[in-house]
């Protein structure tokens, strides 16, 4: 039986999960805000790159409108529930002349899942360079969708990366959805972009990077050691996330998502990730470390 795409709308709801709304104006020490779950989600918990977003998004509301995030460092505290509403509490901990920081928890059932702290600036100049973007990257035009990938699979997971994220991924080379073809290597790319045009708000651009940046950051861990999504008894949690924006992008056109993994121990994976888009214009750049359990093989006899 082959699966269908769902009825389900992937950029409406993604914009409706960066909508907050203020909870009536309601604020105590923080300014307090209000975010959807994700009730289409095919697993009970919460996607951590959700949780990033809306974070960011409350902290957003909070600073002058001239202000884009540049950075952020976050730790997950606890899974999140798909089904449930979250609550976002935004301190104000600094407004400068250039810079605004802000530290937002995000709560479910009264404790927080998510503690982050992001710092805002006015656009300025100063130096400039990058590292470069690597060469011979196919054009993600020539690489096949996940729906050409997944689609045809009559399993939730399969269906809801296939058909319900509002992302576009297309791996260069290989995928490690079902099994890791080739060297294991500690490192890859994809190709990202929404499945529709955003509006024009550079933070809300930025927020929805954020939402992407935790589909397959901790892919090259898993790669590095021939471990695919499929792996019974695969246990995979994201930890903390940093991250840093460079330059004005635009989410809603290519964006080349290369990531590598310096290391994994004690059942952690550290990833690293940056963010080109089609001009070779380095725009982003990220880092997650994640627990990652896997199941110890049975001993031959």
């Amino acid at each position: 039986m082959n699966s269908m795409p769902t009825n389900t709308d992937p950029m409406e709801s993604l914009l409706r999960i960066l909508e907050l709304s203020d909870a009536g104006g309601a604020q105590t020490d923080e300014d307090i805000f209000v975010g959807r779950g994700d009730k289409t989600a095919p697993q009970p918990r919460l996607f951590g790159g959700q949780v990033l977003a809306q974070s960011l998004v409350a902290a957003t509301r909070t600073v002058e409108s001239d202000h884009l995030v540049h950075s952020m460092h976050g730790y997950f505290l606890r899974p999140g529930d798909a089904s449930s509403a979250l609550t976002f509490g935004v301190q104000r901990l600094r407004d400068g002349r250039s810079f605004s920081a802000r530290r937002t928890h995000a709560y479910q059932g009264g404790v927080p899942i998510l503690s982050m702290i992001a710092s805002f600036q006015r656009p300025d100049s100063g130096m400039e360079h990058q590292e470069p973007m690597p060469e011979g990257i196919p054009a993600p035009e020539t690489l096949p969708t996940t729906a050409e990938l997944l689609g045809g699979i009559d399993h939730p997971v399969a269906r809801a990366w296939a058909y319900e994220r509002p992302f576009d991924i297309r791996h260069v080379g290989s995928d490690i959805y079902f099994d890791v073809k080739g060297e294991h290597v500690a490192h890859q790319a994809v190709w990202l972009k929404t499945l529709g045009p955003m509006p024009t708000d550079q933070n809300l651009h930025r927020a929805a990077l954020a939402y992407a940046s935790d589909y397959t950051l901790l892919e090259p861990s898993l790669r590095r050691h021939g471990i695919s999504w499929v792996t019974r008894g695969i246990s995979i949690a994201s930890l903390d996330h940093a991250m840093w924006w460079h330059r004005p992008l635009q989410v809603d056109d290519w964006l080349l998502y290369v990531a590598q993994s310096p290391s994994a121990s004690e059942s952690r994976g550290l990833n690293f990730g940056r963010f080109y888009n089609r001009d070779g214009v380095l725009v982003a750049s990220v880092a997650q470390e994640g627990m990652m359990r896997i199941p110890e093989e049975t001993p031959k006899e």
